[in-house]
């Protein structure tokens, strides 16, 4: 929002300076992003009229001008295009010092005296424009000075808003904030309601229910739409960003920028009547101010004329007036229009036609619904008094039933003084309300306040405390620590904790990764992992609709980024939460993952480089599983999203339980490709719960007696697994059985083919003797025995 500083100190009169009143304006939350001074120093710059206009005769782009400057007539050597005969203009007469430190003294330029200079916008430092001197009306003073006659010197002050405060996109409602701030009071604004003069008028309809539940018009007759647009409006639509069209165009310009009404004037001999507001149909078009076709559908509301088959669309409800009946110079006859559009009706609706007005701008963050009338006789009195014409009556529909309706908001002493801190005098509380407008009734322990129709933002206690906080000022209020009990929790024994984990990780090389929980649900059908995927009602865009069922889709993208930009050794891992639809609130699981590519080992010269393999994650795995004492197994499995052959399930096998953790394998090839990755991906993701339970660690009593070793070389048929003959071998060899080793892995030339030579070490230990060699020979036959008989194996020679 930006405003000019005279503009609203008419409103609010107050002694603070224009820094006083910035830092003021950014202190109570209407953070000031830039203050532009106008006209600073224009000390002997007055209103001139060029009586003659000749051409330099040693010059063909200068004139020779006789200029008028009230108390008598100078010479000025001028280059502008736009200079002369009758022209009035600024003139910096000798001795005078222009913004930008430019000293005025008489000269000669190709021979011929100047005793001055005429002026453009730019050279006075009110405007950007320097195409050529600034044109003043026909009626401005000769003689007069310039800043007396444009009201300098000023400022434009540019505020940014949040969401919330759509009642300070009027110079206004801003005036309220400081009024309160400085302990002033806002100045009366008195709009006397214009009689009608004839009885010319067009009936209005409402057919939108809450969408558009008031709306104001008006006839006004025999307008002079030539007429120009005076200094002080224009000068005061400049300063506010707005630049002057025509008069009746900056009206209601000048209107919305004032008390924060937008409006639009019709051009009343194109219009048949009735007026209506409605929901648009599908496939309706019309063609905008701006010249711009388009096509609608039934989320638009439009305003119409006519009835019947006759109807049209005549303008885009809360955004802009359409392109056939806009008022031009050759309007005579005006229809004024002022509406109220709720918020919802009026939400993204320019933004989908490419459009952005501050008509919508407004409408979208809420417009006080009492404003259409008081907007209406306003705009009436304007055109009234400076472009003539009559009025009609006022005409009104509205839906009472579906205008918001205030209600008092209960602030209690004691819960104002716990948010805050401090304790706020009821006098000052009384005086703060009070200054921005709402109406405060004292109650027993506090008051009961009802905020004016324009402030949407207030409806519940808090946000009355708020409007104390920053009135009285957030520097006042005192910094404390907060207070209380706090009980100490030690870490559970039973779970090693996330920070571990990533230290683990960290130690194996790994980065970790921060994903978005959100994704794409295409993405997630690219990965086959799409059921029971979580949406968003409301998300953030397209591409994050849904909550992600897996973390690995999010981590190989990211690996793939890095690959991507010639990271030829990736290694990620991340620790975040899935989400799965059911009953109720989402299931939330928590999981690590981890997706690695490239050497198996960062390059060094002592080692030959080996492409990550499906082991070498797994290492990685069992070195984390290590860390809760868990033991794992692995299983063959095919998930749709891995490579056949070269992935597995992880089970934790331990304690009498048995339990799936997740997946760890290679990515499939046509998964790899749909990704654009040229590297071969192993993963895994795992379940982190069910792999960081541990139990309690207990002490207990190391055998003094010594260990046997006994290695046995089973051949075996290719697809048993190693995990299912250890398991065989653990549960024949009994307690005895300290540790197994698996050290030796063949397949060649004594092995037929299909099969494999899989060498083991089986350590054997008592804790309360020695065993003897009859011992260790019946455990290793029990042991022989067993997998020959569950496994097909046979003793390697």
């Amino acid at each position: 929002m930006k405003f000019s500083e005279n503009w609203l100190r008419q409103h609010v009169p107050t002694a603070a300076t224009r820094d006083e009143l910035a830092a003021t304006l950014t202190a109570i939350g209407l953070e000031v992003e830039e203050v532009t001074a106008l006209g600073a120093a224009l000390d002997g710059v007055v209103v001139a009229r060029i009586v003659s206009a000749e051409k330099h005769p040693e010059a063909d782009r200068l004139q020779v001008c006789s200029v008028d400057t009230g108390s008598g007539t100078v010479q000025i050597v001028c280059g502008a295009p736009n200079a002369r005969a009758g022209l009035i203009a600024p003139l910096a007469t000798v001795g005078a010092s222009l913004p930008g430190g430019l000293q005025i003294k008489a000269a000669k330029l190709r021979g011929v005296e100047s005793f001055g200079m005429l002026c453009s916008a730019k050279e006075l430092g009110i405007d950007a424009d320097a195409s050529g001197l600034l044109e003043l009306p026909a009626d401005a003073p000769v003689g007069q000075p310039l800043a007396q006659y444009l009201g300098l010197p000023d400022a434009s002050i540019e505020i940014k808003l949040t969401p919330n405060r759509a009642d300070c996109f009027s110079v206004r409602g801003i005036a309220y904030d400081v009024a309160a701030a400085s302990g002033s009071a806002v100045a009366p604004l008195a709009i006397e309601p214009v009689p009608a003069m004839i009885g010319s008028a067009l009936a209005v309809e409402l057919d939108a229910g809450a969408d558009v539940p008031r709306y104001c018009g008006r006839v006004i007759e025999g307008v002079d739409a030539t007429a120009p647009t005076p200094v002080w409006m224009a000068e005061r639509l400049r300063r506010s960003g707005v630049r002057p069209v025509s008069f009746l165009v900056d009206v209601t310009q000048y209107v919305m920028l004032e008390i924060g009404q937008p409006m639009h004037a019709f051009d009343r001999d194109t219009l048949a009547g009735p007026v209506g507001a409605r929901r648009a149909r599908k496939g309706e078009a019309t063609k905008l101010l701006n010249a711009q076709d388009v096509a609608l559908d039934e989320q638009f509301i439009v305003i119409t004329d006519g009835a019947g088959a006759a109807q049209r669309v005549v303008a885009l409800g809360g955004v802009m007036g359409g392109y056939d009946s806009r008022v031009t110079e050759a309007t005579v006859n005006v229809f004024l229009e002022a509406a109220h559009f709720a918020p919802a009706a009026i939400i993204g609706r320019g933004r989908k036609l490419g459009l952005h007005t501050d008509a919508g701008h407004r409408f979208e963050r809420g417009v006080d619904p009492e404003l259409p009338r008081t907007a209406i006789e306003y705009a009436t009195r304007l055109i009234l008094d400076i472009a003539g014409g009559a009025a009609g009556p006022l005409t009104e529909s509205a839906l009472p039933e579906h205008l918001p309706q205030p209600r008092p908001v209960a602030l209690r002493r004691a819960r104002l003084a716990r948010v805050l801190g401090l304790s706020v005098a009821d006098a000052e509380v009384e005086r703060i309300l009070q200054a921005l407008g709402l109406a405060v009734e004292r109650s027993d322990d506090g008051w009961n306040v009802t905020a004016p129709s324009r402030r949407f933002d207030i409806a519940i206690e808090e946000d009355l405390i708020e409007e104390i906080a920053r009135i009285h000022g957030y520097d006042r209020i005192p910094t404390t620590l907060p207070g209380g009990a706090s009980r100490l929790i030690a870490p559970s024994e039973t779970r090693v904790d996330a920070p571990t984990v990533r230290r683990q990780m960290a130690a194996r090389d790994y980065l970790e990764a921060v994903n978005y929980a959100f994704v794409d649900a295409a993405w997630l059908q690219l990965w086959q992992a799409g059921e029971g995927a979580v949406a968003l009602a409301n998300p953030l865009s397209a591409e994050l609709g849904v909550m992600r069922t897996m973390l690995l889709p999010g981590l190989v993208a990211a690996l793939a980024r890095n690959a991507a930009r010639q990271q030829d050794r990736v290694r990620l891992f991340e620790l975040g939460n899935v989400f799965h639809a059911a009953a109720g609130a989402p299931l939330e699981t928590q999981r690590i993952a981890a997706a690695v590519c490239g050497d198996a080992r960062a390059e060094q010269w002592g080692r030959a480089a080996q492409p990550v393999g499906f082991h070498d994650l797994r290492g990685d795995l069992d070195s984390l599983a290590a860390a809760a004492g868990a033991r794992l197994e692995y299983r063959p499995s095919a998930p749709a999203w891995a490579h056949p052959g070269r992935s597995a399930d992880v089970w934790r096998v331990d304690g009498g339980r048995v339990l799936r953790l997740g997946w760890i394998g290679q990515l499939h090839p046509r998964l790899q490709r749909a990704l654009d990755l040229d590297v071969e991906v192993v993963a895994f993701e795992l379940d982190l719960g069910g792999l960081v339970e541990r139990a309690i660690a207990k002490a207990g009593a190391q055998s003094k007696y010594p260990s046997v070793r006994r290695d046995r070389a089973f051949i075996v048929a290719d697809t048993v697994p190693w995990a299912a003959i250890q398991a065989t071998v653990q549960a024949a060899a009994g307690p005895s059985l300290r540790e197994l080793v698996l050290f030796d892995r063949y397949q060649g030339k004594g092995v037929e083919t299909g099969f494999k030579s899989l060498a083991m070490g089986l350590i054997l230990q008592d804790e309360s003797r020695t065993l003897t060699d009859r011992d260790v020979d019946a455990v290793v036959a029990e042991v022989t025995a067993a997998v020959e008989r569950e496994h097909g194996a046979r003793l390697r020679a």
